[in-house]
């Protein structure tokens, strides 16, 4: 058995955090979740909201809160393989870039936790989901580990 993958997340006074065991024994999932009210502590009458969510980051592995957490390399990567696939298909050249744009907004909304399809619903993002629990709840970062 190896670790995959561990960091450490710091608390600040305004989130509240929970962790979630899914799967015991191979995912941990720390999720910090933040509400962007006057509040300075947010009070879940039952933590079904977290566990989803920490389902959600288990299940589906986001490398990314959101687009703007995603890191430079990987974007630089994700475009070029996008030119590359179009290329292969024969598409014309001036039309490479466009595509592989395309193709990196769909990693987005594949890979980063708030632009997922939310797995019970679908028809919703995390995004979504999270602000029709309560307004301005966000997910402002996580960390997967799994043991492999």
């Amino acid at each position: 058995m190896s670790l995959v993958m561990i960091d450490h997340i710091p608390i600040k006074c305004n989130a509240n955090s929970a962790q979630s065991m899914y799967n015991p024994g191979l995912i941990h999932v720390l999720i910090k979740i933040r509400q962007i009210i006057t509040l300075h502590e947010i009070v879940f009458k039952d933590n079904m909201v977290l566990k989803r969510v920490s389902m959600q980051v288990a299940a589906m592995a986001p490398v990314a809160v959101d687009k703007g957490d995603v890191d430079a390399e990987m974007i630089k990567r994700e475009i070029e393989v996008g030119k590359e696939q179009a290329r292969e298909e024969g598409k014309p050249e001036e039309m490479l870039e466009k595509i592989a744009m395309g193709k990196l907004n769909k990693f987005y909304k594949e890979s980063t936790l708030l632009n997922q399809e939310f797995i019970k619903d679908n028809k919703k993002t995390i995004a979504q989901y999270l602000n029709d629990s309560e307004k301005g709840l966000t997910v402002t970062g996580f960390k997967r580990i799994a043991l492999s």
